[in-house]
């Protein structure tokens, strides 16, 4: 028979508790520490993957940001545009540059046919500003009333029809 083993005593027992033996414990190890890295690993890729799409996302988030800036501001002054030219100031101005005038105080006819308003052609002066309303013309004539810068409305004559017969009769 074999001796029986033999105890280890003093420093070479505790270097031999820091060092363990080699056998069949340490085979069963190797896949387990293999998975961990390979693990590891992976996430550490997958991390870098998504670091980099956050990235390029932020990139593009940027530049629609700055994008919607510009056309903000091309907005607002578009607005500032229309609202200066719209101002009742810079449309009269426009208006006198065409050579148009003010219209003045409107004038209404009743059911009855009378007059509410004081009447004014384009180029008179506006009713508060002359000094007394002019009169109403009495028209006998229909064209006299019409005013003379506009010309008479032209009567339909209807369309002479001349009997048609259908093709091959």
């Amino acid at each position: 028979m074999s001796k029986p083993a033999r105890q280890l005593r003093g420093t070479a027992a505790r270097l031999g508790r820091l060092m363990p033996s080699q056998g069949a414990n340490s085979a069963a190890r190797t896949p387990f520490v293999l998975l961990v890295v390979t693990l590891l690993g992976g996430g550490l890729i997958a991390l870098l993957v998504l670091n980099s799409a956050l990235n390029a996302g932020s990139f593009k988030l940027s530049e629609y940001r700055r994008q919607t800036t510009e056309r903000t501001d091309e907005q607002q002054a578009l607005q500032r545009d229309v609202d200066d030219l719209s101002a009742p100031d810079a449309l009269s101005r426009r208006a006198a540059d065409l050579g148009m005038i003010p219209g003045g105080s409107p004038v209404f006819l009743g059911p009855d046919g009378t007059v509410k308003g004081a009447l004014a052609t384009a180029g008179d002066p506006s009713p508060a500003e002359a000094a007394e309303p002019a009169p109403l013309p009495v028209a006998q004539n229909p064209d006299s009333a019409r005013p003379k810068h506009h010309p008479a409305p032209r009567t339909r004559q209807p369309a002479k029809t001349s009997p048609t017969t259908a093709p091959g009769r």
